[in-house]
């Protein structure tokens, strides 16, 4: 008798320990295998540099291998929802951002995840400013001569973005809604045809992160009119914010973050979190972010998941208001 209870006992064990999300498997992580982090977006990019250098950090830190995977398509959809149907067991993280969780939700009709519920809210990494840029053989001066143009002739004047559903468009439709500003969209391929248009004058206008304009802004190529956030970027100070510059209540960031699977153990979640601020707070990684303009603040998984929940309150007004879809 004593023996047959010992042995329902061991298997009552086992099938605790075969459980998912229970504490005896949390322990193991991250020892059981390399850990991939899937970047929704080509290689090269601004999402691939942070992602590849924290990568690095990471590897150091959970003393654990850390494989970078590039899954390009759809706005960061198509990474995103490989992250999102991956196992919840610390394995497979997301580099997101404000296109694959907040902006493509909002505008999309159909969209193969939940942004809000298919994952799991690991760190808000940082944000990175857009600016307003014109040529500089344009006659715009400044927002107000921008939009004054804009509404004496609707329609007529273009701004060029990186692409459909691109933080850089988005900014463009919230201008339109809040500065009553009618321009054309021109999508391109990417930021780099896009500002080599406006430079050779193709296009009057256009939104671009201050990572990508900064050289052609130093160089005199193109004239930056404002900064999209609400605090001036610190690489270019003498540039306004919209809102200084008679754009009320606007405020877009191109903003990065990582993600982990719904589900994914509070624990892991929690370490990951805690991991990546000491990364983010070491002074090479500073100067690093420094040079791609991105700014971070502290903050908890827990913050994190009621910013990104404004940021989606956010995007769905500009798409109900300004009648926005992507197709």
């Amino acid at each position: 008798m004593r023996r047959r209870s010992a042995l329902i006992f061991s298997a009552s064990l086992m099938g605790l320990s075969a459980a998912p999300g229970v504490a005896l498997a949390d322990e193991a992580w991250p020892a059981a295998k390399p850990i991939k982090l899937v970047v929704p977006f080509a290689a090269g990019g601004t999402s691939d540099i942070l992602g590849r250098l924290l990568a690095e950090k990471l590897q150091v830190a959970l003393k654990q291998t850390v494989i970078v995977e590039n899954r390009a398509g759809a706005g960061g959809v198509v990474g995103a929802d490989v992250v999102a149907k991956s196992p919840a067991d610390g394995y497979t993280l997301l580099l997101g951002t404000v296109a694959s969780h907040a902006i493509n939700p909002a505008m999309r009709p159909k969209m193969p995840y939940d942004a809000s519920k298919d994952f799991a809210f690991v760190n808000l990494l940082g944000s990175i400013p857009n600016v307003l840029l014109v040529g500089t053989d344009q006659p715009y001066k400044s927002v107000k001569d921008l939009i004054a143009a804009a509404k004496a002739k609707p329609d007529t004047i273009a701004f060029a973005s990186a692409g459909q559903g691109s933080s850089q468009h988005m900014s463009g439709e919230m201008f339109k809604l809040l500065a009553g500003a009618d321009l054309a969209h021109v999508p391109y391929k990417g930021s780099a045809p896009a500002i080599q248009d406006v430079i050779g004058n193709q296009v009057p206008s256009s939104f671009e992160t201050v990572t990508v304009a900064l050289p052609h802004i130093q160089s005199g190529k193109l004239r930056a009119l404002a900064v999209t956030t609400t605090q001036r970027a610190a690489a270019l100070p003498q540039v306004p914010t919209m809102q200084e510059a008679g754009v009320p209540a606007f405020d877009v960031a191109s903003w990065q973050a990582i993600y982990a699977p719904a589900a994914t153990p509070p624990a892991v979640v929690n370490r990951l979190n805690a991991e990546i601020e000491k990364i983010l707070a070491s002074a090479d990684v500073k100067a690093r972010m420094d040079t791609l303009g991105m700014s971070h603040q502290v903050n908890t998984p827990a913050q994190f998941q009621e910013f990104s929940r404004i940021e989606l309150l956010k995007w769905q007004r500009v798409a109900r208001e300004g009648k926005v879809t992507l197709d």
